[in-house]
Protein backbone atom coordinates (compact mmCIF):
# COMPACT_ATOMS: atom_id res chain seq x y z
CA UNK A 1 0.00 0.00 0.00
CA UNK A 2 3.11 2.31 0.61
CA UNK A 3 3.55 1.97 -3.17
CA UNK A 4 0.16 3.24 -4.06
CA UNK A 5 0.58 6.00 -1.58
CA UNK A 6 3.68 7.22 -2.79
CA UNK A 7 1.85 7.15 -6.36
CA UNK A 8 -0.97 9.53 -5.01
CA UNK A 9 1.15 11.80 -3.85
CA UNK A 10 3.22 12.04 -7.32
CA UNK A 11 0.01 12.62 -9.50
CA UNK A 12 -0.89 14.91 -6.99
CA UNK A 13 2.20 17.10 -6.78
CA UNK A 14 1.92 17.08 -10.81
CA UNK A 15 -1.45 17.31 -11.50
CA UNK A 16 -1.26 20.68 -8.94
CA UNK A 17 1.80 22.12 -10.67
CA UNK A 18 -0.03 21.17 -14.31
CA UNK A 19 -3.42 22.89 -12.83
CA UNK A 20 -1.24 26.49 -11.85
CA UNK A 21 0.33 26.45 -15.13
CA UNK A 22 -3.11 26.09 -16.87
CA UNK A 23 -4.70 28.76 -14.44
CA UNK A 24 -1.92 31.19 -15.35
CA UNK A 25 -1.71 30.69 -18.99
CA UNK A 26 -5.05 29.18 -19.99
CA UNK A 27 -5.94 25.74 -21.12
CA UNK A 28 -3.98 26.35 -24.61
CA UNK A 29 -1.68 24.57 -26.42
CA UNK A 30 0.99 27.37 -25.12
CA UNK A 31 1.43 25.18 -22.23
CA UNK A 32 4.03 22.84 -24.39
CA UNK A 33 5.70 25.87 -24.39
CA UNK A 34 6.04 25.98 -20.25
CA UNK A 35 9.01 23.56 -18.76
CA UNK A 36 7.04 23.58 -15.69
CA UNK A 37 4.06 21.91 -17.14
CA UNK A 38 6.27 19.58 -18.41
CA UNK A 39 8.06 18.89 -15.01
CA UNK A 40 4.28 18.21 -13.70
CA UNK A 41 3.75 15.87 -16.18
CA UNK A 42 6.79 13.76 -15.64
CA UNK A 43 5.77 13.63 -11.99
CA UNK A 44 2.13 13.15 -12.35
CA UNK A 45 3.20 9.91 -14.72
CA UNK A 46 5.58 8.87 -12.21
CA UNK A 47 2.79 8.67 -9.78
CA UNK A 48 0.42 7.00 -12.14
CA UNK A 49 3.33 4.18 -12.71
CA UNK A 50 3.58 3.92 -9.25
CA UNK A 51 -0.30 3.17 -9.22
CA UNK A 52 -0.03 0.30 -11.37
CA UNK A 53 2.88 -1.40 -10.00
CA UNK A 54 0.72 -1.41 -6.71
CA UNK A 55 -2.27 -3.10 -8.54
CA UNK A 56 0.22 -5.59 -9.00
CA UNK A 57 0.99 -6.46 -5.87
CA UNK A 58 -2.53 -5.58 -4.30
CA UNK A 59 -6.21 -5.75 -4.93
CA UNK A 60 -8.68 -3.46 -6.16
CA UNK A 61 -10.74 -3.51 -3.11
CA UNK A 62 -7.80 -1.89 -1.48
CA UNK A 63 -5.79 -0.16 -4.24
CA UNK A 64 -8.25 1.69 -5.41
CA UNK A 65 -9.63 3.79 -2.64
CA UNK A 66 -5.82 4.62 -1.93
CA UNK A 67 -6.44 6.60 -5.21
CA UNK A 68 -8.53 9.42 -3.40
CA UNK A 69 -5.75 10.33 -1.80
CA UNK A 70 -4.83 12.62 -4.62
CA UNK A 71 -7.31 15.32 -3.21
CA UNK A 72 -5.56 15.17 0.45
CA UNK A 73 -2.50 15.97 -1.63
CA UNK A 74 -3.18 18.30 -4.33
CA UNK A 75 -5.25 20.70 -1.80
CA UNK A 76 -1.73 21.65 0.04
CA UNK A 77 0.20 21.61 -2.37
CA UNK A 78 -2.14 23.50 -5.05
CA UNK A 79 -2.48 26.08 -2.01
CA UNK A 80 1.23 26.75 -1.78
CA UNK A 81 1.46 27.43 -4.98
CA UNK A 82 -1.10 29.70 -5.09
CA UNK A 83 0.02 31.48 -1.92
CA UNK A 84 -2.70 30.77 0.36
CA UNK A 85 -3.22 28.80 3.55
CA UNK A 86 -5.62 25.87 3.24
CA UNK A 87 -9.51 26.68 4.28
CA UNK A 88 -11.18 25.07 6.94
CA UNK A 89 -13.13 22.92 4.53
CA UNK A 90 -10.24 21.71 2.58
CA UNK A 91 -8.85 20.90 5.75
CA UNK A 92 -12.04 18.79 6.90
CA UNK A 93 -12.72 17.13 3.69
CA UNK A 94 -8.68 16.00 3.93
CA UNK A 95 -9.33 14.50 7.87
CA UNK A 96 -12.67 12.56 6.64
CA UNK A 97 -10.77 11.07 2.94
CA UNK A 98 -7.88 10.13 5.67
CA UNK A 99 -10.15 8.37 8.26
CA UNK A 100 -12.22 6.62 5.35
CA UNK A 101 -9.26 5.48 3.87
CA UNK A 102 -7.95 4.31 7.37
CA UNK A 103 -10.97 2.15 8.44
CA UNK A 104 -11.14 0.40 4.96
CA UNK A 105 -7.62 -0.49 4.83
CA UNK A 106 -8.19 -2.19 8.48
CA UNK A 107 -11.27 -4.03 7.83
CA UNK A 108 -11.09 -4.92 4.23
CA UNK A 109 -9.69 -8.84 4.52
CA UNK A 110 -5.55 -9.39 3.00
CA UNK A 111 -5.47 -11.28 0.47
CA UNK A 112 -2.65 -12.65 -1.88
CA UNK A 113 -4.39 -15.15 -4.55
CA UNK A 114 -3.45 -14.75 -8.23
CA UNK A 115 -6.42 -12.51 -9.83
CA UNK A 116 -8.05 -14.67 -13.08
CA UNK A 117 -10.68 -13.09 -15.20
CA UNK A 118 -12.04 -15.39 -17.95
CA UNK A 119 -12.69 -14.25 -21.51
CA UNK A 120 -16.58 -14.30 -20.97
CA UNK A 121 -16.30 -12.50 -17.63
CA UNK A 122 -14.46 -10.10 -19.41
CA UNK A 123 -16.50 -9.53 -22.27
CA UNK A 124 -19.48 -9.06 -20.09
CA UNK A 125 -17.57 -6.59 -18.12
CA UNK A 126 -16.90 -4.42 -21.02
CA UNK A 127 -20.00 -4.95 -22.63
CA UNK A 128 -21.29 -3.14 -19.31
CA UNK A 129 -18.82 -0.39 -19.22
CA UNK A 130 -20.07 -0.08 -22.95
CA UNK A 131 -23.82 0.28 -21.88
CA UNK A 132 -22.91 2.39 -18.88
CA UNK A 133 -20.57 4.88 -21.45
CA UNK A 134 -23.39 4.75 -23.86
CA UNK A 135 -26.08 5.94 -21.85
CA UNK A 136 -24.05 8.54 -20.34
CA UNK A 137 -23.52 10.21 -23.34
CA UNK A 138 -27.18 9.76 -24.82
CA UNK A 139 -28.31 11.86 -21.69
CA UNK A 140 -24.90 14.59 -22.07
CA UNK A 141 -26.38 15.22 -25.48
CA UNK A 142 -29.91 15.60 -24.07
CA UNK A 143 -28.34 18.40 -21.57
CA UNK A 144 -26.95 22.08 -22.36
CA UNK A 145 -23.92 22.52 -22.19
CA UNK A 146 -22.51 23.80 -18.91
CA UNK A 147 -25.28 22.10 -16.77
CA UNK A 148 -24.04 20.66 -13.51
CA UNK A 149 -25.99 17.46 -15.03
CA UNK A 150 -24.06 17.02 -17.98
CA UNK A 151 -21.11 17.25 -15.98
CA UNK A 152 -21.73 14.74 -13.95
CA UNK A 153 -23.14 12.01 -16.50
CA UNK A 154 -20.08 12.63 -18.56
CA UNK A 155 -18.01 11.92 -15.30
CA UNK A 156 -19.76 8.99 -14.39
CA UNK A 157 -18.61 7.46 -18.28
CA UNK A 158 -15.10 8.67 -17.63
CA UNK A 159 -15.01 7.10 -13.97
CA UNK A 160 -16.18 3.89 -15.26
CA UNK A 161 -13.67 3.66 -17.80
CA UNK A 162 -10.71 4.22 -15.89
CA UNK A 163 -12.40 2.13 -13.48
CA UNK A 164 -12.12 -0.82 -16.69
CA UNK A 165 -8.72 0.57 -16.84
CA UNK A 166 -7.18 -0.41 -13.25
CA UNK A 167 -9.45 -3.93 -13.52
CA UNK A 168 -6.88 -5.12 -16.50
CA UNK A 169 -4.33 -3.75 -14.95
CA UNK A 170 -4.64 -5.83 -11.89
CA UNK A 171 -5.44 -9.11 -13.90
CA UNK A 172 -2.45 -8.29 -16.01
CA UNK A 173 -0.12 -7.17 -13.62
CA UNK A 174 -1.30 -10.05 -10.77
CA UNK A 175 -1.15 -12.39 -12.48
CA UNK A 176 2.38 -12.35 -14.19
CA UNK A 177 4.24 -14.39 -11.55
CA UNK A 178 7.84 -13.73 -12.94
CA UNK A 179 6.40 -15.13 -16.83
CA UNK A 180 6.46 -12.36 -19.13
CA UNK A 181 4.88 -14.49 -21.86
CA UNK A 182 1.51 -14.00 -19.87
CA UNK A 183 1.84 -10.08 -21.76
CA UNK A 184 0.95 -12.08 -24.81
CA UNK A 185 -2.90 -11.80 -24.56
CA UNK A 186 -5.56 -9.86 -25.77
CA UNK A 187 -6.50 -8.61 -22.05
CA UNK A 188 -3.07 -6.50 -22.95
CA UNK A 189 -4.16 -5.37 -25.87
CA UNK A 190 -7.55 -3.85 -24.41
CA UNK A 191 -5.23 -1.72 -21.52
CA UNK A 192 -4.13 1.41 -24.06
CA UNK A 193 -7.46 1.19 -26.09
CA UNK A 194 -9.50 1.93 -22.70
CA UNK A 195 -6.48 3.98 -21.85
CA UNK A 196 -7.46 6.13 -24.91
CA UNK A 197 -11.05 6.49 -24.53
CA UNK A 198 -10.50 6.62 -21.06
CA UNK A 199 -8.67 10.07 -21.52
CA UNK A 200 -10.82 11.44 -24.25
CA UNK A 201 -13.69 10.83 -21.89
CA UNK A 202 -12.14 12.55 -18.36
CA UNK A 203 -11.58 15.73 -21.23
CA UNK A 204 -14.67 16.02 -22.18
CA UNK A 205 -16.38 15.86 -18.43
CA UNK A 206 -13.34 18.20 -17.79
CA UNK A 207 -14.79 20.49 -20.86
CA UNK A 208 -18.53 20.95 -19.41
CA UNK A 209 -17.88 23.55 -17.08
CA UNK A 210 -18.20 22.35 -14.19
CA UNK A 211 -14.70 20.94 -13.16
CA UNK A 212 -15.30 20.50 -9.82
CA UNK A 213 -18.67 18.62 -10.17
CA UNK A 214 -16.69 16.80 -12.98
CA UNK A 215 -13.44 15.45 -10.93
CA UNK A 216 -15.46 14.55 -7.73
CA UNK A 217 -17.44 12.45 -9.50
CA UNK A 218 -14.56 10.79 -11.25
CA UNK A 219 -12.68 10.30 -8.07
CA UNK A 220 -16.06 8.70 -6.42
CA UNK A 221 -16.94 6.51 -9.49
CA UNK A 222 -13.87 4.93 -10.34
CA UNK A 223 -12.73 3.37 -7.32
CA UNK A 224 -16.60 2.18 -6.40
CA UNK A 225 -16.63 0.52 -9.70
CA UNK A 226 -13.16 -0.70 -9.59
CA UNK A 227 -14.01 -2.47 -6.11
CA UNK A 228 -17.58 -3.78 -7.28
CA UNK A 229 -15.31 -5.37 -10.13
CA UNK A 230 -12.91 -6.59 -8.05
CA UNK A 231 -15.12 -8.61 -5.64
CA UNK A 232 -17.80 -9.46 -8.62
CA UNK A 233 -15.17 -10.53 -11.44
CA UNK A 234 -12.06 -11.65 -9.15
CA UNK A 235 -13.33 -13.05 -6.08
CA UNK A 236 -11.24 -10.39 -4.10
CA UNK A 237 -12.69 -10.92 -0.09
CA UNK A 238 -14.79 -7.93 1.72
CA UNK A 239 -15.92 -8.10 5.18
CA UNK A 240 -18.62 -10.34 5.30
CA UNK A 241 -20.24 -10.28 9.45
CA UNK A 242 -22.00 -7.54 10.65
CA UNK A 243 -19.53 -6.55 13.09
CA UNK A 244 -17.17 -5.48 9.70
CA UNK A 245 -19.75 -4.70 7.12
CA UNK A 246 -21.33 -1.59 9.30
CA UNK A 247 -18.20 0.55 9.72
CA UNK A 248 -17.03 -0.59 6.12
CA UNK A 249 -20.04 0.94 5.10
CA UNK A 250 -19.43 4.08 7.28
CA UNK A 251 -15.59 4.25 6.10
CA UNK A 252 -16.47 4.24 2.67
CA UNK A 253 -19.24 6.78 3.11
CA UNK A 254 -16.96 8.94 4.71
CA UNK A 255 -14.34 8.70 2.37
CA UNK A 256 -16.86 9.70 -0.59
CA UNK A 257 -18.15 12.36 1.67
CA UNK A 258 -14.52 13.73 1.91
CA UNK A 259 -13.60 13.05 -1.33
CA UNK A 260 -16.54 15.04 -2.88
CA UNK A 261 -15.88 18.12 -0.46
CA UNK A 262 -12.49 18.14 -1.63
CA UNK A 263 -13.71 17.83 -5.19
CA UNK A 264 -15.95 20.69 -5.01
CA UNK A 265 -13.12 23.03 -3.74
CA UNK A 266 -10.85 22.46 -7.10
CA UNK A 267 -11.00 25.51 -8.67
CA UNK A 268 -13.96 26.15 -11.37
CA UNK A 269 -14.30 27.73 -14.43
CA UNK A 270 -16.70 30.19 -12.99
CA UNK A 271 -14.77 31.62 -10.51
CA UNK A 272 -11.72 32.81 -12.48
CA UNK A 273 -11.07 35.76 -14.09
CA UNK A 274 -12.69 36.79 -17.40
CA UNK A 275 -9.29 37.06 -19.04
CA UNK A 276 -8.04 33.39 -18.40
CA UNK A 277 -9.49 30.32 -19.84
CA UNK A 278 -11.01 27.77 -17.82
CA UNK A 279 -8.40 25.48 -17.25
CA UNK A 280 -8.84 21.70 -18.31
CA UNK A 281 -5.98 20.27 -16.45
CA UNK A 282 -4.07 17.25 -18.74
CA UNK A 283 -4.17 14.49 -16.72
CA UNK A 284 -2.16 11.34 -16.43
CA UNK A 285 -4.09 9.02 -13.69
CA UNK A 286 -5.68 7.38 -16.68
CA UNK A 287 -2.10 5.86 -18.07
CA UNK A 288 -2.03 4.10 -14.60
CA UNK A 289 -5.38 2.94 -13.83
Amino acid sequence: MSIALVGALGYAGGAAIQQYEAVRGGATFKLVRRPRWWIGGAIGFAGASLHALALSFAPLVLVQPVSVTTLVFAVPLAAVLHGRRPHRAEILGSIAVSAGLLGIMLLVPQSHTRPELSTRGALWFLACIGVVVALCELFARRRARGTTAKALVTAIGAGAVTAAVSTFVRVVGGGLDGDLSRLFHWFTLVIPVLLVVAVILLQKSYAVGHFSVAYAGVQVIDPVTSVLAGVILLGEPVPTDPASIIPALISAAVLIGGTITLGRLSPDPSTLPCHVEAPVPVTTRAAAR
